[in-house]
């Protein structure tokens, strides 16, 4: 199943920046400043529930959205759908057809 994209629902992606840590390295973080708030809709990837204490929860879902996400990679961090996400795939370009199609893909995962 999946929400089409008049259906979309907001999420907000942050892009990965550099800095250097108190160490001297240098290290990616999101950057919490400036937000992309965008129309989002979501595609179920895959999933696998903890069935043993100790195990943790798999939820992937691939979102599309029509903006281009200059600067979002993997470990941006989202919230779509009111629960925290890293982003486990760079965004994917896919042209289509035609102006009306064109849009990009990220896969998602849960945060525990």
């Amino acid at each position: 199943m999946s929400y089409q994209r008049r259906r979309g629902q907001t999420a907000t992606i942050w892009r990965i920046v550099k800095q250097t840590d108190n160490r001297g390295n240098e290290v990616k973080v999101a950057d919490t400043a400036n937000p992309w708030i965008v129309k989002a809709w979501a595609t179920p990837q895959r999933s696998a529930k903890a069935e043993v204490p100790g195990q943790q929860k798999i939820n992937v879902v691939r979102i599309g959205v029509d903006a281009d996400l200059a600067g979002v990679e993997i470990y941006s961090k989202v919230i779509y759908d009111g629960k925290e996400w890293d982003c486990v795939t760079p965004p994917a370009y896919h042209h289509g057809s035609s102006r009306h199609v064109r849009h990009w893909s990220i896969d998602i995962r849960e945060r525990p």
